[in-house]
C-alpha cells in the first residue's frame, strides 16, 4: 500500500512511519518542519515540506500519486497554549484538516485514519475508564478544534463517502525500541522526556503542576499508551474503515500518576529525580484513562509495551544517546 502520512516527522507521525515501513508499505510526508525534524524521516522516504494552510501546494501532493489512505497527524498541539491563544488553535487545526479532507474527496482517497485526542473529555470530571460513548465536552480550544475536524469527517463519509478512523488517544510516550526514533519537541512538555532530562541533569528540577487533585497521592492520572503500540494501533485502524467509519478511544487502560511517572524515572535511570510542587494548569483534569474495549475486541489490537517501565525505559534509551535531540550539534 501506498500511505500519505501528515506530520510524519513529528514524534506519533515518525513512528507510525517506521510501522508501516517495518509493514512493508510506502510512504510519503507532509510536513512543514515547524515541530517535526528533518531527521526523524527515515532515509528514502519522500518528505514534501510545505504547510498545510497552503490548500494549493497541498492538493499537488495529494494529486501527485495514488493513495490508498492517508494518516493525518499534523497539528498544534499544546493544551495550555491553545487556553492562551484559542484562535491560533480553530485556524490552525481545522483550516489545514479541512484543506486535507477536500483534497482527498477530490483526488478520490477514500480512507483516512485522524489523530483525534483524549482532551475532547477534558471538561468536567468523568468516571474512569472513559467510555468510547462518553459525552464529547473538550475542557480546552485544543480539544475543541480536534472534535470540529471529527465533525467534518462525519459529514464527508455521509456525503463523499471518506471512511475515517477518530483516534482518541490518551498519552503516547516512549521511544522506538530499537532506537531509531524518539521524543524530541521544542520547548518539551511533556511529562516523561521532562522527567527524563531532569535526572540526567539537563534541566532544572521538575515542577509537577497540582498536587491537590483527587487522586491517590493528589497529582494528576494519566493513561500512558506506548508510542509503539499507538503506531501497531493506526495499522489495525486502517483495515478496519473498508466499508464504514469509526471513533476509539486509544490507550492502556491503566492510570498512572506525576509521582508514580517520577519514581519510574528514578528506577530506570538509577537517578534521584529533583522535582517541586507547582500550581494547576488550566484545561488539566485530573484523571484520563482510556476504555479502549470496542477497539480492542473489534480489530485484535492489544498495547503490548505500556507498562510503566518499558515505556520509560525507551524513552530513557533514546533521550540519553541523543543529548542534543536530533540536532546533530
Amino acid at each position: 500500500m501506498r500511505y500519505l502520512v501528515t506530520g510524519g516527522a513529528g514524534f506519533v507521525g515518525s513512528h507510525a512511519v517506521l510501522g508501516l515501513l517495518d509493514a512493508g508499505h510506502e510512504v510519503v510526508v507532509v510536513d512543514n518542519l515547524s515541530t517535526g525534524h528533518l531527521a526523524a524521516v527515515p532515509s528514502g522516504v519522500a518528505l514534501h515540506q510545505i504547510d498545510m494552510m497552503d490548500a494549493q501546494a497541498l492538493d499537488a501532493v495529494v494529486g501527485s500519486q495514488d493513495f490508498d489512505a492517508a494518516l493525518h497527524f499534523a497539528a498544534i498541539s499544546l493544551v495550555g497554549e491553545s487556553m492562551a491563544d484559542p484562535l491560533r488553535y480553530f485556524e490552525q487545526n481545522y483550516i489545514s484538516s479541512l484543506n486535507l479532507i477536500r483534497a482527498l474527496v477530490r483526488h478520490d482517497v477514500r480512507k483516512l485514519v485522524f489523530s483525534s485526542t483524549a482532551a475532547l473529555f477534558g471538561g468536567p470530571e468523568r468516571d474512569a475508564p472513559i467510555p468510547e460513548n462518553a459525552p464529547v465536552d473538550p475542557g480546552s480550544p485544543y480539544g475543541e478544534s480536534k472534535y470540529m475536524i471529527e465533525r467534518v469527517l462525519h459529514w464527508a463519509d455521509r456525503i463523499h463517502g471518506l471512511r475515517s478512523a477518530c483516534l482518541r488517544y490518551f498519552n503516547a510516550a516512549g521511544a522506538d525500541v530499537l532506537g531509531r526514533a524518539g521524543e524530541d519537541h521544542r520547548p518539551e512538555t511533556h511529562l516523561v522526556p521532562i522527567a527524563i532530562d531532569a535526572a540526567l541533569g539537563r534541566r532544572p528540577q521538575l515542577s509537577v503542576f497540582g498536587t491537590d487533585y483527587p487522586t491517590r497521592d493528589g497529582t494528576c492520572v494519566r493513561d500512558y499508551l506506548h508510542v509503539g503500540d499507538l503506531s501497531t494501533a493506526y495499522e489495525c485502524a486502517l483495515a478496519s474503515i473498508d466499508d464504514r467509519s469509526v471513533r476509539y478511544n486509544i490507550g492502556s487502560g491503566r492510570g498512572f500518576s506525576n509521582i508514580e511517572v517520577i519514581r519510574a524515572v528514578e528506577r530506570v535511570s538509577g537517578r534521584k529525580l529533583p522535582w517541586d510542587a507547582a500550581p494547576r494548569r488550566g484545561g488539566d483534569p485530573a484523571t484520563l484513562i482510556a476504555d479502549s474495549g470496542s477497539f480492542r475486541t473489534e480489530t485484535g489490537w492489544a498495547p503490548r509495551l505500556s507498562d510503566l517501565d518499558t515505556i520509560v525505559e525507551t524513552a530513557f534509551r533514546w533521550r540519553e544517546a541523543h543529548p542534543q535531540g536530533y540536532c546533530r550539534v
